[in-house]
């Protein structure tokens, strides 16, 4: 009975075993495959083939509802691009574009980086932490069109609460058309974007902050640092890849920026004064002529401009030291599969020779 027994319970074994053996080979790996399908056929209808359509007909004499179009001549192939460089409106658009992005983009980090450093300093506790994060994180949830269309009615003119109150104020006596004024224009939008992202970019620094090792800033307070040498030392140079990640997104999203300005100032102002390159072609495609040939183009050239500039970003700020090391690795490898090979002639040699 004893033998029975013992022959039952290597039996149960053995069957544990292998079902352990045959769980440990089923691949996981293919429901992930499985779940990124979704997007991946998403991605491809309403991202890739657009993008690749809009380069396609950058050389093409598309204009209007035509259905018909063709490439154009060898020696023609980039005129809609010649013609775009032409337009002193591009550049009119890119410069205010630039302009707009860089006024609105630094005050955002800065303040940011403050108030990041104010929520994880160690040595401050803030009552109701949470409330004042989602507070400062609260303008980027509302959508950019009820923003745009806000400030156009608090801007308003004759009548709007900022004119209302400069005139109960007594700072002016008649009200003043501030989307009359280039500048005014410019300095608002610069206000509603910087207001509108300064609280995302502080929650992704402070994320970044949170993922740093406590014990690097537990050693600075014992070698006696103050917060301002920890913040500058330790910290910064501790999040530069979210430091590189938010100036990336920030690069994209202030080259494309198309609803503030497109609603808050109706036809740009004046001169142009709050047009971008995203209004432009906007306008040149869906207003007036519909040459969608040449907003093609443009649409290139602005693609090329941020993939430059965001190649640009990262080499400037890559790790230089993780570089070194990199190239340390390489060189080891390289010598020890050189040694490898050595050995491996020298003991053919051998046998050779015996």
């Amino acid at each position: 009975m004893k033998k029975k027994g013992e022959a039952a319970a290597s039996a149960a074994t053995e069957t544990q075993l292998v079902s352990t053996i045959k769980r440990k080979k089923i691949n996981y790996a293919k429901y992930g495959y499985i779940f990124s399908i979704p997007f991946i056929v998403a991605y491809l209808i309403f991202s890739f083939y657009p993008t690749i359509y809009t380069a396609i007909i950058g050389f093409t004499n598309l204009k209007g509802m035509a259905k018909t179009w063709k490439f154009l001549a060898f020696n023609k192939l980039f005129d809609n691009y010649k013609k775009v460089f032409d337009m002193a409106t591009f550049h009119t658009a890119m410069r205010n574009t630039v302009k707009i992005w860089v006024c609105n983009f630094i005050p955002q980090m800065i303040l940011a980086l403050l108030l990041a450093a104010w929520f994880t300093n160690r040595r401050v506790k803030i009552p109701c932490q949470g409330m004042f994060k989602v507070l400062f994180y609260m303008p980027n949830i509302i959508t950019m069109a009820t923003v745009a269309i806000l400030f156009q009615a608090l801007f308003g003119f004759p009548m709007g609460p900022v004119n209302d109150l400069l005139k109960t104020l007594h700072i002016v006596d008649q009200p003043i058309y501030f989307l009359n004024s280039k500048s005014i224009a410019q300095g608002i939008i610069m206000f509603i974007q910087t207001w509108m992202w300064y609280g995302y970019t502080m929650i992704i620094i402070i994320s970044g902050v949170l993922g740093i090792d406590p014990e690097i800033f537990e050693a600075a307070d014992i070698d006696g640092a103050n917060g301002w040498q920890v913040f500058w030392k330790i910290t910064i140079p501790s999040i530069r890849t979210i430091m590189l990640f938010t100036l990336i997104q920030s690069l994209i999203g202030g080259l494309n920026m198309f609803d503030i300005p497109n609603l808050f100032v109706p036809n740009s102002g004046p001169d142009d004064g709050t047009l971008t390159v995203a209004v432009l072609i906007n306008r040149i495609a869906f207003r007036g002529t519909h040459l969608y040939a040449r907003a093609s183009a443009m649409s290139m050239i602005l693609f090329i401009i941020i993939v430059i500039c965001s190649a640009t970003i990262f080499f400037v700020m890559r790790d230089k030291d993780e570089v070194k090391l990199e190239k340390l690795r390489k060189q080891e490898a390289k010598q020890r599969k050189a040694a490898l090979k050595a050995e491996k002639l020298a003991a053919k040699g051998e046998k050779v020779n015996g």
